[in-house]
């Protein structure tokens, strides 16, 4: 499996020189089968933009599968040039949330704070509602669990293929279920099970242990608890994801740094980055 990282911010794009490295566009990663193009999207934040580039021009043919419903997560989609090609086939996938999923993304996506709807993106695009469990979609083993975080059902995602495993919870609030041993959140079951021996983790870590008390409302994770989460499910690496609008590369550069001698390999994901597992 291939893991393109199109977008590892949180929250809101930015740009600046303090962002260089890392990179502003918002959650969205494409996950391919070895030799292939891309053919599940993770989220569809602004970053989203930045898959043509992986596709060198040719339509996109797959699934767009939403952790949940915020801004940062979905809007890139009426900009997603590969998905109005001809040819191009872009069936989206979101939490099942008791109403027409084409008509809930359109409460953010539609005039008067847009110009067109979900549904005029192209002809080739479809939505659909999806419930917690296993699913196939488009050759993955896709295993989807609902997961703490603040304004709206929120989906974590493990995806699988003959290749490798990718865990990916990208906004995570385990603190709402109560302090935890560590005081960062509940290590609870559907965490566990998401991240249970991945090959790769890319978990939420917009804030810090420091920054939980006055933070924490906003429904994210801190740094040190994705490090905990990934040590006690036995997930080989952990990817930091994202990250602050506002932290600069130098930054987010020392809390890597900090966890030098964490008991899994840590790293920051970046725009760009491109990752093959295991």
């Amino acid at each position: 499996m291939r893991a393109y990282f199109c977008g590892t911010r949180g929250s809101t794009p930015v740009s600046g020189a303090g962002q260089q490295h890392y990179g502003g566009y918002t959650s969205c990663i494409a996950l391919a089968h070895p030799g292939q193009a891309p053919a599940i999207v993770l989220d569809a934040g602004t970053g989203l933009q930045r898959l043509p580039l992986v596709l060198g021009g040719e339509p996109f043919r797959g699934t767009l599968l939403l952790s949940h419903l915020h801004w940062d997560h979905t809007h890139g989609m009426p900009f997603f040039r590969s998905g109005a090609l001809p040819g191009a086939r872009v069936d989206v996938y979101l939490p099942e949330q008791g109403a027409e999923p084409e008509e809930l993304l359109a409460r953010a996506i539609s005039p008067p704070h847009f110009p067109i709807r979900p549904k005029q993106l192209g002809d080739g695009w479809t939505f659909h509602a999806l419930e917690p469990g296993h699913h196939q979609l488009e050759g993955f083993s896709v295993h989807a669990l609902e997961i703490p975080h603040k304004g709206g059902r929120t989906f974590g995602y493990r995806v699988s293929d003959e290749s490798g495993t990718l865990a990916y919870l990208p906004d995570h609030s385990p603190i709402s279920l109560g302090p935890g041993p560590d005081g960062t959140g509940e290590y609870h079951h559907a965490a566990l099970t998401l991240a249970d021996h991945a090959d790769l983790l890319v978990h939420d870590c917009q804030h810090t242990a420091a920054e939980l008390p006055r933070l924490g409302f906003l429904g994210h994770s801190a740094v040190e608890y994705a490090v905990a989460l990934a040590h006690r499910a036995g997930a080989r690496q952990l990817a930091l994801f994202h990250h602050d609008p506002w932290r600069t590369d130098t930054q987010i550069d020392a809390l890597v740094a900090q966890q030098a001698t964490a008991p899994v390999h840590v790293f920051a994901a970046h725009d760009g980055m491109t990752i093959d597992l295991p």
